[in-house]
């Protein structure tokens, strides 16, 4: 017979499962953490917004204490009259033909090198490959004199193609496109020369495209620290009309350098392409550094 078991007035239901605390330290942590990150973000960005904002202010007003934090009045004149008193164009122009035609170059030699050094073998590769990288811990300052003697010797001094032939090969490019490479699975390579494929279709067709991140991100790092190079262009780049941005404010800083306000505007103009870049491939920039170790 079945026994009916009723609850007594003022009895309370079995109590719910307890709040596992462990999950309640792991949500406090965590919000700790992107409370850290969000001020490292803004400690970050605090300068890059105060140049922004000095550029469009008047000169008085960039230094000024207590620091005027937004401009009042905007002066976007600032951003007419720095084309009008530096040769902001001809700078850019320069600057972007170096960069463009630089990364081009270390991405094309760069990439090849690196399926040599990943995909073939032939006698002596490591060690070949060990001594190649290993002239990324040799300074520039080493072999700039001789570097620039012989560069004058054959006549490509003052001109931009010095800084091209400078910088066409990149030992960190072949090291970074290297470990990438060597995250594909070489049985795509092996069925390839089975099919009849020659080792520079296998580049350019197969591995070449499964390497996105990784040319994005040389890409990214060559564009930027040839847009950034001051050292390279103030030695070989010697006439007014090859200068480079860099070069050109700093010639317009020593000329003009009570205008703090057009000084901070050829900075915004000179950082925009490489911040505008990098929002654009920051994506494929990570993806590539995170897995440039990997090995397949």
């Amino acid at each position: 017979m079945a026994t009916v078991t009723l609850d007594r007035p003022g009895t309370s239901p079995a109590p719910a499962l307890r709040q596992d605390p462990r999950r309640g330290r792991k949500l406090a942590a965590r919000i700790a953490l992107y409370v850290a990150m969000i001020i490292a973000a803004a400690a970050i960005m605090l300068p890059f917004f105060w140049m922004v904002t000095s550029s469009l202010k008047t000169n008085n007003q960039v230094f000024s204490v207590p620091i005027q934090w937004l401009p009042d009045p905007v002066v976007w004149r600032n951003y007419l009259d720095i084309w009008a008193k530096a040769d902001m164009l001809t700078w850019v122009k320069n600057t972007l033909i170096l960069s463009v035609s630089v990364t081009f170059l270390q991405v094309l030699t760069g990439s090849f090198a690196a399926y040599g050094f990943s995909k073939l073998r032939f006698p002596g590769r490591d060690v070949l490959f060990l001594t190649y990288v290993a002239t990324i811990a040799v300074p520039w300052q080493a072999y700039m004199i001789p570097q620039f003697i012989m560069l004058s010797k054959v006549g490509l001094s003052n001109t931009l193609w010095s800084i091209l032939a400078l910088q066409t090969f990149s030992a960190f490019g072949v090291f970074l496109m290297k470990q990438y490479y060597e995250s594909i699975p070489e049985e795509l390579s092996e069925a390839a020369r089975i099919d009849g494929l020659s080792e520079y279709s296998i580049w350019r067709k197969i591995v070449l495209p499964l390497s996105g991140p990784a040319v994005a991100t040389l890409t990214l790092l060559t564009f930027v620290n040839t847009w950034n190079d001051y050292l390279g262009p103030l030695i070989y780049l010697r006439d007014r009309d090859i200068w480079t941005i860099q070069i050109g404010l700093k010639s317009f800083v020593s000329q003009y350098n009570a205008e703090y306000a057009l000084i901070m505007t050829g900075s915004v103009i000179s950082v925009l392409p490489i911040a505008l870049i990098f929002m654009l491939g920051q994506r494929y920039f990570v993806q590539g550094i995170a897995t440039a170790g990997l090995k397949g």
